[in-house]
């Protein structure tokens, strides 16, 4: 069963159309990488999913149609966006940027989420007093994930977590997201540069060049496809 499906989506940024008819699909409770060079249209894939750039083709999320429809609406529904930069409140302290993942739940829900993503992540608990502003890159990347879990989302969409990070801490957040699968059964849609560790985790993989779908397979054999690495993947 697929959770989130892509039809015929262009996107457009003013005139630039950067999406030439996206057609893929997410399944239900698997993770699902998005690979390809900068500028093929990653980014962009996330954006028009969440509602933040102007879209046409048709969206459909949980058997719902979302295309053009608000993000706020879109985050209620269950979807929570994790972008580029991590984004979290660097003047606001880790404990803070947690509660406000959990804006669209009960108080008593959001106090439970921010245990259990305490538990998952003890460094955060450790560092709850502290501003965000003065955590590590890795830190900051795992704070930003859990807050966008603290809202119990059905689909987590992630766009590079390793963007700036040290290899042994990237490690450490994609063994985190595969945990969080395996864990909680999260559906998660990942755009990442680091191809190798992305499909170490995912279950599909979307390959993407220049606005366009090359090809969608099983990431294991996208992993082992030598002609398809060194074409578009780069090792």
């Amino acid at each position: 069963m697929n959770l989130l499906t892509l039809e015929g989506v262009h996107a457009r940024y003013g005139s630039a159309e950067v999406l030439h008819g996206i057609d893929f699909q997410v399944p239900d409770g698997e993770v699902t990488v998005v690979l390809g060079a900068n500028g093929a249209g990653k980014t962009t894939i996330l954006r028009s999913i969440c509602g933040m750039v102007r879209t046409s083709g048709r969206i459909t999320f949980d058997g719902r149609d979302i295309t053009g429809m608000r993000t706020d609406r879109i985050a209620r529904l269950g979807v929570a966006h994790v972008p580029q930069g991590r984004g979290t409140f660097g003047d606001l302290s880790v404990e803070e940027n947690l509660l406000i993942g959990g804006y669209a739940t009960t108080s008593a829900a959001t106090g439970r989420a921010v245990e259990q993503w305490y538990d998952f992540f003890p460094r955060l608990r450790e560092r709850r007093r502290q501003l965000a502003s003065g955590l590590s890159g890795g830190e900051q990347q795992m704070l930003a994930i859990a807050r966008a879990l603290v809202a119990q989302p059905r689909l987590l969409l992630l766009d590079e977590p390793s963007l700036g990070l040290a290899p042994r801490i990237t490690q450490e957040v994609f063994a985190a997201l595969g945990r969080i699968k395996q864990d909680t059964g999260t559906t998660i849609l990942v755009v990442e540069q680091n191809a190798h560790l992305a499909l170490e985790i995912g279950t599909s993989a979307v390959l993407v060049d220049s606005g366009r779908i090359v090809s969608q397979r099983p990431a294991v054999d996208l992993a082992h496809d030598e002609s398809v690495r060194r074409a578009y993947l780069g090792y």
